[in-house]
């Protein structure tokens, strides 16, 4: 009888993002019930299935720390314009397609894009959450979504009692759906679309649920002059006054905060969601992560949604944020296993969950990628986290476990047929575009 139920074994390379930051050479993983139960020389370790990953590189999963799954089916919708205009646009397109129906369909096409691409986690905040969840869930992936909250009646018909019950039976719909572990999450859209008093109706709710909150923050400064101008504070001191950072907080984007605000989400032990793609996109700034990161405020790494993004690829994101870091702090400052980690162990300490995911440990869900080192671009290969940060890329990942299931084989998934998928996307884009040109 075979030890393990599966062994990677022969790995050229074993990128660990341990607390010592091992690389490993020549190993092998043993994976039982979802987790990784052993890590040892190549060639030692018996199992009922073997992957030979000779010639690639083994590492956890990438955690994307804050999207909008869904709105892969606006890519490339909202362009030229800032983030106000983008939202004007993005808004009216949502109002003629975004039913439970068809997020469900964007979120398994922006789940299955993100696995591809070696995204095995993602925070995801959209409309119709439990459409979303089943949608993203059916790809395999590791899918944390919650409740969506917003003081007036959004494009779903939900009032505010509404969006509290569906609150209050969250953790009902993530069982009934199932799928890899996640946490309970709520998440109130933004200081500038959920009031004072709401905000502290869900800082209750959320300690009362034990539930960490996830919530957009200072993305650009015309929200913070907005939110100062109605409320005479900044969006952080709104949420600490709500009891909001009561509750484990992920802020998205974070892009302008004071250093008041820094010294307050330190206190309270919230995390940032870095966006840099999206965010140099919009015109919204540049998040000063050198100094988030001096004053011990944790940094993760999101793409956003696709509409102003355009992809779901966290290789790109790493890439952009190595350069802006390099370019204000100077490439003397910058450590490409400190952009590797944001966009792993680091990130799942954003999200709560750096004892289960985020690193290549006995003990740890079995949420892996291999990427194929045997690339043009990929070699010689002197310093293993230039090489993943600087030169790889999606197209490099070639296989994908989630709690040990291969959820992506040869670049391919295991359990959608992308055939079927794009028909049905085809089908809701001719659909916006003959009603929004018909609506003038």
């Amino acid at each position: 009888m075979s030890d393990f139920d599966l062994v990677i074994d022969n790995a050229t390379y074993i990128v660990t993002s341990d607390s010592k930051n091992q690389v490993l050479k020549d190993c092998a993983i043993a994976i039982t019930d979802k987790k990784i139960v052993a890590i040892a020389s190549a060639g030692t370790l018996k199992g009922s299935k073997t992957y030979d990953a000779k010639g690639k590189l083994i590492a956890p999963g990438l955690i994307n720390t804050h999207t909008h799954l869904a709105m892969s089916l606006l890519r490339g919708w909202a362009e030229g314009v800032n983030l106000q205009g983008f939202l004007e646009r993005v808004w009216a397109a949502e109002g003629l397609i975004m039913n439970p129906k068809n997020v469900a369909l964007g979120s398994q096409l922006g789940a299955l894009e993100s696995l591809l691409a070696g995204t095995t986690t993602t925070l995801d905040m959209y409309l119709y959450p439990d459409a979303a969840h089943k949608g993203a869930a059916s790809t395999g992936i590791r899918h944390i979504t919650g409740p969506l909250f917003f003081d007036f009646t959004g494009l779903d018909g939900l009032n505010w009692e509404d969006r509290l019950e569906i609150a209050k039976k969250w953790e009902q719909v993530l069982q009934d759906v199932g799928g890899p572990d996640v946490p309970t999450y709520l998440m109130p859209h933004s200081t500038y679309t959920v009031s004072p008093d709401h905000l502290l109706e869900i800082g209750k709710l959320a300690k009362q649920m034990g539930a960490s909150i996830s919530i957009h923050i200072s993305e650009n400064l015309g929200e913070n002059d907005d939110v100062a101008k109605r409320f005479g504070k900044t969006p952080t001191a709104m949420l600490n006054e709500s009891g909001i950072l009561e509750s484990h907080t992920l802020l998205g984007h974070g892009v302008h905060l004071s250093d008041e605000d820094i010294k307050c989400l330190v206190e309270a032990g919230a995390a940032v969601a870095h966006c840099p793609g999206s965010n140099l996109k919009l015109g919204s700034g540049i998040a000063d992560i050198k100094k988030y990161q001096s004053r011990k405020l944790s940094v993760a790494l999101g793409t956003d949604g696709c509409s102003s993004s355009n992809d779901l690829d966290m290789w790109a994101v790493m890439r952009v944020a190595a350069n802006l870091y390099a370019q204000s702090n100077g490439p003397e400052n910058l450590r490409a296993s400190t952009i590797f980690r944001m966009a792993t162990i680091e990130a799942a300490k954003a999200l709560g969950l750096e004892s289960s995911i985020g690193s290549i440990e006995v003990g740890k869900s079995a949420d892996l990628i291999s990427i194929d080192l045997n690339k043009a671009h990929l070699i010689p290969l002197h310093d293993v986290f230039a090489q993943l940060v600087f030169a790889a890329g999606r197209g490099d990942v070639s296989d994908v476990w989630v709690d040990g299931k291969h959820v992506i084989a040869n670049g391919s998934s295991t359990l959608i047929d992308f055939f079927q998928l794009s028909k049905e996307v085809d089908v809701v884009v001719q659909t916006l575009r003959k009603e929004f040109d018909e609506q003038g």
